[in-house]
Formats: C-alpha cells, structure tokens, sequence
C-alpha cells in the first residue's frame, strides 16, 4: 500500500478530472467538453475521439489494460464489464491498443438479467451504457489489475431508465431549468446554471473477518437474525467521537488513501455511537457525482476491510438492540456564480429570495412527504426508522428558533420586521478560553429534514442505499414548486407584491409540515396525524406512491419517469422485499436446524450426563436439572417455530401477485421470524458459550 504524506501528491491521481482535460487536450476540443458538461448537448465525433485517445493514453501510462463502463442498475449496487483496449494485431504481429470516442460514450451491455419490473422481456437483450460527461473517470486498482472506470448511464433498448443515474441527471436539468427561473427574476443575469450539490455522510460498522465467517446470517443477508444482546452496548456513551483504535484507524487510513487518489473528497472520519460503527464524511459535490463518489465509498471501504482481516457491514440495522446506519443526505442548491440559494444571510427576514426558496420547498415536502419516504425505504431501513437513533417515518421539516419566528411572523401579520438569534457569543466563563460566535439556531437530530444553516439535512436514508432515488425526488419535487412559483411571478404585474403573496401563501398552506420538537416523542405521532401529515411505517406501505396520479404527473411534467418507468419500479421493489425476507427466513432456518438445535441436543446431553453422575454419587446437581429443563422446553418451541415457518412459507411462495405477496413475507414470515428469534436468544442466554455455535455479540462488537 502507498504512503502518501501529502494529499495534495495523492488526490486526483486515479481520476481523469477536468484538471487533467485541459492539460492533455487541445485548447478548442477542451473548450467543447467543458461547454457540453456545463450546458449539454453531444460531442463532435472528431472530440470525443481525441477525448477518447487521452483517456486511453492517460489510463494505460497508469498501468490500465481494460476499461469498463461503470453503472448503477436497479440492483442498487454497480455493475460493470471489462474489456481490454487490444484490437486485432498488426501484420507483424504487433497488438495494438485503441480507444474510440463511440467505445467511449456508448457501450452495449446485456440488459435481460437486470431487474426492470416488466419493462424488458428475458429475450430482449439489447441495453446501453451512456458517458455522464460531468462525472470524472478513474481507475480502480486489485487483484483484477488497473480497470479504467467510465462512469455512465444505463438504459434499455428503446431508451427506459433501468438504474439510478438517468433519472437523477434528468432531475438536475430540471431543478437547473426552474431555480435559474427564479434566480432570474430576482435580477441574477450572470448565472448561467444552478446545480443541485449533494454531501453524504455514510455510516458503517467493522467486525473481525473471522468471526463474520462463522455468522452465515452475516454473509447472506447481512445482518444478525438472532443473537442475545451483549452485557455492554452502547448506553455509556463511550464510543461516539471516542479514541480510534489502532486497528480501525489503520482501516481508515488506507480507505482514505483509496478514496483520495480517485478524487472523493474523505474529509470526517469518527467512531459512532454504536460499538464497533463508525462514520466517514466528505465535501460537497454535484449530486450526480455525489452519487458515484458514494457508490465508490461503500466499495472501497468493503474491499480495504479485507485487507485488514475486517468486514463492513452497510446493512441498516445489523444488530438488533444497538444503534443502526444510516446515511444523512445534505443536499443544497448553488447558482455557478457563487450564490448559495440555501444562504439565509445575517438577516434572513429581509432575504426575500431566500425567504421564497424555502417557501417553495417546505411546500413541495409537504405536497409530496409520501415520495420522500418512499425514497428512504428499504427492507433494511424497516428495522431503523422510528427508533431512537434514527427519525420516524413521518416525514417534517425542522427549521430551528430563528426561521420558524420568521414563518411565524410571515403567516400571521403578513411580513417579518424582527430576527431573532443575531450575532449571539457563548461565554464559556473561562478566562483562557474564547468566546465563541454561535449559530443562531440549535441542531435537531429527530428531525427527518433538518435546515442546518444552509442546507437541508434529509437524514432518512439508509446506509446501503443509493442517494440517487432521494436526490432524484428532492430535486423533481422542488422544481415543481420552483415552477409553479415562476410562472405566478412572470405573469404578475406586480412583481414584489406577486413574491409577497406567494411566500404567506406557501407558508400559510403548508406550515403544518414544520416541526422543531422531539420527533421521537410518542405524542408527535398523534400530533403529525391531527396535521393530516402521512405516517408510512414501513417500506411496503411507502412503494404505491409511486404510482398515485399525482406522482405520475409530477414525474412525467418534467420528463423524469413514464409512468412505465415508475410501475416497473414498483415491481422491482415488491419483488426485492419478498426475495430479501425469502433469504432471510431460508437462512435463520438453516442456522437453528443445522446449528442451534445439534449444539443444544448436546448441551443438554452434558446436563443430563452431570445430572445423572451427581444422582449416582448421591448428590442432586438441581441447577444442572434447572437448566437442562430450560433448554429443553426453549429447544421445543424453537422447533415448532421454524415447522410453522416452514409451513408459511411454502403457502406464501404459491402467491403469485407482487404485491400481495410481499405483504405476506411482512405480514407472516417476518413474525414467524421473530419468534423463532425469541427461542434462540433466550437459549444463548442460558447455554455454555463453549456450546453456542456462533460468534456472540459480545464477540462481534468488540472483538475489533
């Protein structure tokens, strides 16, 4: 492994970044690039050869043999296939290395064996790879070699979405169309685009890679689907923001070392609240490289745990007891002239534009809370949201003391002529110490989409996921209100006062989504539901927004999905839950009936063996007999579970509808699961640990 001492030697080194572009590359072919990057359209085929050629030429001095184009199917991972850059040899025999600006910006792969929902047939092949000319290419070094990675989009044959990144390039046209509109007509005329910026914190947990193979429930699903929790978990408070052992933060040195040299911006590394979680946080970048950054992210720090004898683990919720993972998506939107539209200023009160974008986007939260939801959920995240570690499933927006005084001034008198908080200092009351500037509002960390000064926090999403699915919703909903506002405003004669109405009205009509309290406090719930907010718990309840008429139109309005598109998602996530608690409940009964069950028939052969020699000396061993009872009869419950899960689950296999049939793993399969779960854990409890048969969590959690 390098040892790099300065980031500035290090960062970028495997990225063919814009930096690199315009020092290979003519000064008119640069120009070309770096204008369709900015405002769009297609290259030239005479660029994109020569763009073509530098890649190649940069990426085989680095020691590259094959390239790839990189994508993000429906899976929710990424995908890719390597080809080398030989062509066919000379007549001395000689190979030959090319690259083609066509093999760079399309790329055919089969797209039959990707989920599509019904979009494409198993005999309909055929789909393509497209260049996203905005995200940089990089090279990825293993044991597989030196692979040039060519981020790209992913469609079907006749031009569907089959993955992550199209849509959410579709959405940032949009949002950059509608935000220059209003931009615009606040006299903006330098701006030339508004990029939606995204930076995403991703948490994790690393285990001992010993232990993580003795756990079959790890490797197939990722999370434990029993274990008794360990005397210690996380209720000292010790290890969030705690010293780094050595071990992980050998770990992280590397991961970062990885994550430089391709250009992801690794600026905040921490251990978490959880024993053994940790978190790791970068700079803001355009969403759509956001999105790949992270997708690089979760890759890298999978492969560098196994160098490190570690494993990471990306599941939501791994362990049952203890905090779970989640993934805060701190997103914004910027004018490529400097502005922050998300910047209140020191008086956000007189800030109308300012005052207007929020407006517009606490009304599209509101108008669509349902989609946000829907675009945090997984069956993973099933087993987060809501508890005290990670916010409800009701979705509201916190503003903090300062800006909700403002709404509150706003919809009540018409106008804000106060704003509280100002240039406030903490006196820390020692004389060695300076006093500091603080922020004019406190942090919520309930909340699910939190403004935290100049940004929006939507803390919701899951820490396997994709961010592409909730940056894709918050960039199309906030267009939409974006639009709305901008045609009222251009066809008003009164332009401040057409602003004014505008700013009372959205806050007025949808203020019921602004909460600053607790929202893990029971009584929100009952709160949110007086509010007519909506309240889907789980990730089956969210899937049919999806396709409500106001969805469609919304998606369809701004080119973002067909409505094919959107009920071929649908399916692939009725079909994706019933396929993971298949898994689930095809593992846990494999690990009781080949596992649990043998190791206690012979533990209880040892008590009853005690037993019986006590009894033959004379002497009655009542705790042998005491536990033995125990076991006995945990044991037999233990099996009669997993016969009604068997059971269960072959009537729930004969369902042959999607929908109702992921409703049924939920409904069924998932409490036959628990109770199964329940049995186990008490036998670990009371089971010799030289009998249990698989690491505890008190092996797992600290054993780092």
């Amino acid at each position: 492994m390098e040892d790099f001492t300065n980031i500035e030697e290090v960062f970028g080194k495997n990225a063919f970044t814009f930096g690199k572009m315009k020092e290979m590359l003519p000064k008119d072919v640069f120009e070309e690039v770096q204008h369709v990057a900015d405002f769009g359209g297609e290259l030239s085929k005479k660029t994109a050869d020569i763009v073509a050629n530098a890649m190649k030429e940069w990426a085989v001095e680095n020691g590259a043999t094959h390239y790839t184009h990189w994508f993000q199917p429906l899976t929710g991972t990424t995908a890719e296939k390597h080809d080398a850059f030989i062509t066919h040899p000379d007549k001395d025999g000689k190979m030959i290395m090319e690259f083609s600006g066509k093999e760079l910006i399309k790329g055919e792969s089969d797209a039959s064996s990707f989920p599509s929902g019904g979009l494409r047939a198993t005999f309909e092949a055929r789909g393509y790879t497209a260049w996203d000319i905005t995200s940089p290419a990089f090279l990825r070094e293993d044991a597989t070699g030196t692979i040039l990675c060519i981020p790209t989009a992913f469609c079907s044959y006749k031009g569907e979405a089959l993955d992550k990144k199209t849509p959410l390039l579709r959405s940032m046209q949009a949002i950059n169309e509608q935000a220059l509109r209003i931009v615009r007509l606040f006299g903006n005329t330098g701006a030339k685009k508004v990029t939606a910026s995204v930076g995403a914190e991703q948490e994790y947990f690393l285990i001992d890679r010993d232990l993580y193979l003795r756990r079959t429930d790890l490797i197939y699903t990722g999370r434990t689907l029993l274990g008794s929790p360990a005397a210690k978990g996380q209720e000292m408070d010790d290890h969030y923001y705690g010293c780094i052992r050595e071990r992980i933060g050998a770990f992280m040195k590397d991961v970062n070392l990885e994550l430089w040299k391709v250009g992801v911006t690794a600026k905040t590394q921490h251990n978490e609240v959880a024993p053994a979680q940790h978190e790791l946080a970068p700079i803001y970048e355009t969403a759509n490289v956001a999105t790949d950054h992270n997708q690089i992210v979760m890759e890298t720090m999978k492969k560098v745990a196994e160098r490190h004898n570690l494993t990471c683990l990306l599941h939501e919720k791994p362990f049952k007891g203890i905090n779970g993972s989640g993934k805060h998506n701190n997103w914004s939107l910027s004018t490529d002239n400097g502005m922050n539209l998300l910047d209140p200023g020191d008086t956000p009160n007189e800030n109308i534009q300012f005052l207007l974008v929020l407006a517009c986007i606490i009304k599209a939260v509101d108008m669509h809370a349902d989609l946000l939801r829907q675009s945090a959920s997984d069956v993973g995240n099933d087993y987060r949201l809501g508890a005290d570690e990670a916010p409800p499933a009701i979705v509201s927006v916190f503003l903090g003391e300062q800006l909700d005084d403002v709404v509150k001034q706003l919809v009540e008198n018409g106008e804000a002529t106060r704003c509280i908080g100002g240039n406030n200092h903490l006196e820390t009351g020692v004389s060695s110490l300076p006093d500091l500037l603080i922020d004019p509002t406190d942090r919520n960390r309930t909340s699910p989409f939190a403004f935290t000064g100049n940004k929006f926090e939507f803390r919701m999403v899951g820490s396997a996921d994709s961010i592409g699915d909730p940056n894709v919703i918050l960039n199309t909903i906030v267009a939409e209100s974006f639009c709305e506002a901008a045609d009222r405003i251009e066809k008003s004669d009164n332009f401040d006062e057409a602003v004014h109405d505008i700013i009372k009205e959205y806050l007025s009509k949808h203020e019921r989504v602004i909460f600053n309290g607790n929202n893990y406090a029971p009584e929100w719930v009952e709160e949110a539901a007086r509010r007519g907010l909506p309240n889907l718990p789980t990730m089956l309840d969210a899937v049919d927004t999806l396709t409500t008429e106001k969805s469609i139109r919304l998606f369809e309005k701004f080119g973002i999905f067909t409505k094919a598109e959107l009920e071929s998602r649908k399916e692939i996530l009725y079909e994706t839950y019933s396929k993971t608690l298949n898994i689930e409940a095809n593992c846990l009964r494999e690990i009781i009936k080949r596992q649990i069950i043998p190791a206690e028939i012979s533990y209880m052969n040892e008590l009853a063996e005690t037993y019986n020699n006590g009894t033959k000396a004379g002497v009655e061993i009542k705790s042998a007999k005491e536990i033995l009872e125990k076991v006995n009869s945990y044991c037999n419950s233990l099996s009669e579970s997993i016969a009604k899960l068997e059971v269960d689950l072959k009537e729930v296999r004969t369902i042959k509808n999607n929908k109702e049939r992921a409703f049924a793993y939920r409904d069924r399969i998932k409490e036959r699961m628990e109770e199964a779960r329940f049995y186990s854990d008490e036998l670990e409890r009371i089971t010799d640990k030289d009998f249990w048969p698989i690491p505890s969590y008190g092996d797992l959690l600290f054993e780092v």
